[in-house]
């Protein structure tokens, strides 16, 4: 999933705009998102409605999941639709590099999975990111490599 962070500004605030990956890997021999429970019924609805996820997943630069770690993704997502995929996700980036290092950027929103674009507020962090306030887009994208890993192609 590629991410890009936006904060607001005001006139005398800074504004800043990144742009990063984050890789959740649910099937594969280390998978880094892994199911932690689930509703009686989740297994037969079509948007696994009940379903709850703990990530700690890669954040890189590129897309290739080889390509400078900067940080993890870690936190929790549920399937909190009944009708589409739509999830809740609570979660943090921790920033491991650079200007960044031991700073976090904290999220809660509604992911519309099959939506091209989504956008997630930003609702707090630390360090460098302290009061910081803005939103996150979330795009998926799916690389040769993603496909090899998940489907063995």
């Amino acid at each position: 999933m590629s991410i890009i962070v936006k904060a607001e500004a005001r006139e005398s605030e800074k504004l800043s705009h990144l742009h990063f990956y984050f890789h959740d890997i649910v099937a594969a021999k280390n998978p880094t998102a892994m199911r932690v429970a689930q509703a009686p019924s989740t297994d037969a609805c079509s948007a696994l409605f009940g379903a709850v996820v703990m990530i700690d997943d890669p954040l890189t630069i590129d897309p290739d999941i080889n390509s400078k770690l900067v940080g993890k993704v870690q936190g929790v997502y549920a399937f909190a639709s009944q009708s589409d995929v739509s999830l809740l996700m609570v979660y943090n980036f921790a920033f491991m590099e650079g200007k960044y290092n031991g700073s976090t950027l904290s999220v809660l929103g509604r992911n519309s999975v099959i939506s091209s674009v989504r956008e997630l507020p930003i609702v707090g962090g630390s360090g460098v990111f302290r009061f910081i306030r803005g939103y996150s887009e979330a795009k998926t994208y799916i690389g040769s490599q993603d496909w090899e890993r998940c489907c063995g192609i």
